[in-house]
């Protein structure tokens, strides 16, 4: 299955996010209005062509990501980020609950100068908003290589709501973002 888009020839364009594990994001993010896909994977380390049990032992260097593609004229860049904000705890370096390691970072890879302004000027309102007691940590760097995670990994929470985890982590943000943004919601998911 090829999983990336010609973002070009559908007008989409993209936008790479980590903040823990990536069942989360990619479940919050496939319910948004304008994304078209959402693919888990990996990016930001060194070892060429990672797996899950590698990037899970903190060795690759690696962040847990999800590569979404969006149409801007339904859905802007900047709430993809502010949906990120609210559904991950951007003040915990290298970790999210009980999910610890580097692979969990809290990061905005862009794609162009516009993406890097947008999330930089993102993270400088939520600081001035003084909304987090602690300073915000989240990694803004420019978009480096980026692999898919394993077929398994992806559509993970609609293809298992009643796991023990997607139950007990992934639901609950879920919730939290749907009670935020109920505007962004795709018809599909009302």
């Amino acid at each position: 299955m090829n999983k990336i888009l010609d973002i070009n020839s559908f007008g989409l364009e993209r936008a790479t996010l980590g903040g823990g594990c990536f069942w989360c994001l990619e479940a919050v993010y496939q319910q948004i209005s304008g994304v078209q896909l959402v693919v888990s994977g990996y990016a930001g380390g060194a070892t060429l062509n990672p797996d899950y049990e590698s990037v899970c032992s903190g060795t690759t260097g690696h962040a847990e990501i999800v590569d979404i593609y969006f149409d801007p004229n339904i859905v802007s860049y900047r709430d993809l980020l502010e949906v990120l904000f609210v559904i991950h705890d951007p003040t915990t370096l290298n970790y999210q609950g009980n999910d610890h390691g580097t692979q969990y970072r809290s990061v905005i890879y862009t794609h162009g100068d516009a993406q890097k302004m947008i999330a930089h000027e993102v993270v400088k309102e939520l600081e001035e908003a003084g909304i987090y007691a602690n300073p915000i940590v989240t990694q803004i760097e420019d978009a480096p290589v980026i692999y898919p995670a394993e077929d398994y990994h992806q559509n993970y929470f609609r293809q298992h709501p009643g796991q023990g985890y997607c139950m007990a982590v992934v639901a609950p943000k879920l919730a939290k973002f749907r009670a935020k943004f109920q505007s962004l919601i795709a018809s599909d998911f009302q």
